[in-house]
């Protein structure tokens, strides 16, 4: 096939990325700029199929089938509150697909000449920049995917609460980058001798050593960040394989989910008061002696049922729903709507307070509240929400701990401390809907929940908010 007809419409693929995740800015716009990103990779796929000086359709359709049928399962059994495990899973997938186009690139050039180019002297990989660009480009290929691959692992690990516990290497950052400047030694070793496959081994070992010891440190409540970052990092190495494949569309795709997730994590950063710096060093926040769970509730935690809070609801002007990872676990955005409609019918303002970290994944909870079909200008930002909880009457959270913490503001010992978080106790009554007293996803005790102006009602989600509606239906 012609070359410029594949540039052509390798250009109208970038030209729907870009135009598709224009569209993902807005919740309105949202499913169309899916829709059109989605057309712009099919459209990718098929020129690049049709190309066929590229590859054997054979391997193409056995992975096509063995890709679909493990995507469908995926998709089929995975719940709504499992999506950020997933999430970083797939990272991992991308972070692992660069590592093998990049391993594959250096062995289909080295692989059994090696000894023979080393003698010799010569690069398999031709002469002067190009070669030192081709070299460059597998090694930062090599690196960034083994670092995701790893780094993606332990994120669904620990998102899975397969891995509760937070270490790292001796040293931490200092460590880190250690690591990485041997990585980084490594591939301007081999940009120097490119037939030392000692000096690639070398590079995967570490770059998968790296990844483990970026993430195994970070703690819970900062994972949303991780992902962001690790999402930018599968962009990146797709896009550096991009170049090693002299693929367009592979290089336009890659940097567009490189940058849009770096941007991410730049405004999670902010949103949580933390350092790009330490979050690229596997830094997060730094913890000192917190507060057991006795001493902050100890006899100052008061309990409610549902009829006394739809007694609080029922004369309230202003309520503000606060939902968390608690929500998802439940299922219960459906419940909440209906809820919000009673209360609406009554003359009650309701609005919800969406922290950017709030569940496990950016704009989790965005999505979930979108799935019950609650209007978007509903949703309120944590920057204009706060300032309105001290005229609010009722603030009711479902599941939002750590992002509700007081903590966070308060306790400079907290490994949380520093966190912009909702001043959900400010309001002038706080209904906290949750099974216990047991800690959020940061393992912290939270002081709301002892608070004067705060009721416990315990139990499950959607069978607390489901029995609030009906009592005040009632009413």
């Amino acid at each position: 096939m012609s070359a410029s007809i594949v540039n052509l419409v390798y250009l109208t693929a970038a030209v729907l990325f870009i135009l598709g995740i224009k569209g993902l800015s807005k919740p309105k716009t949202a499913v169309r700029g899916n829709l059109l990103s989605a057309t712009g990779m099919l459209v990718a796929i098929v020129i690049t199929l049709l190309d066929n000086s590229i590859v054997n359709f054979e391997y193409i359709i056995a992975g096509v089938v063995v890709g679909s049928v493990v995507g469908a399962l995926m998709a089929l059994r995975v719940q709504m509150t499992s999506i950020p495990q997933m999430v970083a899973l797939l990272n991992g997938f991308g972070g692992g697909a660069s590592l093998s186009i990049a391993l594959a690139e250096y062995y289909a050039k080295t692989g059994g000449m090696a000894d023979l180019a080393a003698k010799l002297s010569v690069n398999p990989f031709g002469s002067g920049a190009e070669a030192t660009v081709a070299v460059v480009s597998i090694g930062l290929t090599v690196l960034i995917g083994a670092v995701t691959l790893t780094g993606s692992l332990v994120a669904f690990a620990k998102l899975q609460e397969l891995m509760k516990k937070d270490r790292g290497l001796p040293g931490g950052p200092i460590g880190n980058a250690l690591l990485l400047l041997i990585g980084l030694g490594a591939i301007i070793a081999l940009c120097i001798n490119p037939a030392n496959s000692t000096l690639m081994i070398i590079i995967v070992i570490v770059a998968l050593l790296l990844g483990l010891s970026l993430v195994m440190p970070i703690g819970g409540a900062d994972m949303p960040v991780v992902i962001a970052l690790l999402n930018s990092y599968s962009g990146i190495a797709a896009a550096l394989a991009g170049f090693i494949l002299g693929n367009t569309v592979l290089i336009v795709a890659g940097s567009l989910v490189g940058t849009s997730g770096l941007i991410l994590t730049k405004i999670m950063c902010v949103a949580m008061n933390r350092s790009l710096a330490n979050v690229l060093f596997g830094k997060m926040a730094e913890g000192g002696e917190v507060a057991s769970a006795d001493e902050v509730y100890g006899g100052k935690v008061k309990s409610s049922g549902a009829e006394e809070v739809a007694m609080m609801l029922e004369t309230a002007k202003r309520v503000v729903i606060v939902p968390g990872f608690g929500m998802a676990m439940a299922q219960a955005q459906h419940a909440v709507r209906e809820l919000m409609d009673v209360l609406e019918s009554r003359g009650t303002e309701v609005e919800y307070a969406i922290h950017p970290v709030a569940g496990r994944m950016p704009g989790h909870m965005n999505v979930l509240l979108a799935e019950a079909e609650v209007p978007y200008d509903k949703l309120v930002e944590m920057e204009r929400i706060n300032p309105t909880f001290e005229d609010t009457d009722v603030a009711i959270v479902i599941g939002a701990n750590d992002v509700t913490n007081p903590m966070a503001r308060e306790d400079k010992g907290s490994p949380i401390y520093g966190m912009p978080i909702l001043n959900v106790d400010k309001a002038k009554t706080v209904i906290v809907i949750k099974r216990s007293l047991s800690p959020g996803f940061a393992g912290l005790p939270n002081p709301l929940f002892a608070m004067d102006n705060t009721y416990m009602v315990y139990g499950d989600g959607k069978k607390a908010v489901i029995d609030i509606t009906a009592a005040l239906d009632m009413a």
